[in-house]
């Protein structure tokens, strides 16, 4: 049995955070989340969704936080991964679900990889695209050719000033990035002030190294990943563009080494906007894995 329409649903709550979800296809298909990146929104899997509910899949592909409007905390804090990982539980759980094929493009894919990471039990297989395992993308940043592609990582710890100038300059980055047009326009409209960029934003300044005193009041929050304990653990296929400006070769081809499971490793003759730009072969990829590693 199909859901009606592949749309925005109720969704679900959590820390009285309430967020939008696109749920469609074979309401007993096998579960895949989808887990879009920045500065996009759940519509980003609009034309892989189709292609994965003709395969059998059911699809629920959240706005996370900050995107979601009506899950839009105001301190910087509220975006800690372990949040970010905590409210992708609480999808499985208000869906339903005890395990889900998980599959994340730019911060949906650190995302992915983190919950598989801490929380493997749930996740049945990881398809990632772009981003790097956490792990290599750290060491790769000790590299001159990383760091200048993340510059922007740094520039957007300055408070309230980032929301303003990419605000003015959202339209033309993203159509020098390759981006289809219509997808340009989605965005600019959907990112229309300051207030709507600070969540995606902060994002960023929580993901800045941690002080020692920080890493005291984050411990003390809640459960934290195991030190060093990085290896991913399920089946798992990570697609990479070659064309891609902000995530270059070395994490790319450093993520095999935290991977101790079935991996398969795509590299694109393509740039960064993935679901948007190849829905076909990132659709192939995540049914090829699913194939293989079935909930039932």
């Amino acid at each position: 049995m199909y859901a009606v329409n592949v749309g925005f649903v109720d969704g679900f709550e959590r820390d009285g955070l309430r967020f939008r979800v696109r749920d469609g296809g074979p309401v007993n298909g096998e579960p895949v989340v989808l887990l879009h990146g920045f500065p996009q929104d759940s519509t980003c899997w609009r034309e892989v969704e189709p292609l994965l509910h003709a395969g059998g899949c059911r699809t629920l592909a959240p706005d996370q936080r900050g995107y979601s409007p009506q899950a839009r905390p105001r301190h910087t804090g509220a975006y800690a991964v372990r949040e970010l990982v905590a409210d992708i539980l609480g999808l499985l759980d208000a869906a339903g679900a005890e395990r889900a094929h998980v599959v994340g493009h730019d911060w949906g894919a650190a995302v992915a990889w983190e919950l598989a990471i801490r929380a493997p039990h749930r996740v049945v297989s990881l398809t990632t695209l772009s981003t790097p395992h956490p792990t290599a993308f750290r060491q790769a940043l000790r590299t001159p050719d990383q760091r200048k592609r993340s510059w922007y990582m740094a520039a957007f710890q300055v408070p309230v000033l980032p929301e303003r100038v990419l605000l003015r300059r959202l339209g033309p980055t993203l159509r020098r990035s390759g981006l289809p047009p219509e997808r340009v326009a989605h965005y600019v409209a959907r990112f229309a002030t300051t207030d709507d960029l600070r969540g995606p934003i902060d994002w960023y300044r929580d993901a800045r190294p941690r002080s020692r005193s920080r890493l005291r009041r984050d411990q003390a929050a809640g459960p934290q990943r195991p030190p060093r304990l990085t290896m991913v653990t399920v089946p798992t296929t990570y697609l990479w563009g070659n064309q891609d400006e902000a995530l270059g070769a070395r994490g790319a081809n450093d993520t095999a080494g935290y991977v101790s499971a079935p991996y398969r490793f795509v590299e694109l003759e393509a740039g960064h906007w993935l679901p948007e730009c190849q829905p076909e072969v990132v659709a192939r990829e995540v049914l090829l894995r699913v194939a293989g590693t079935t909930t039932t």
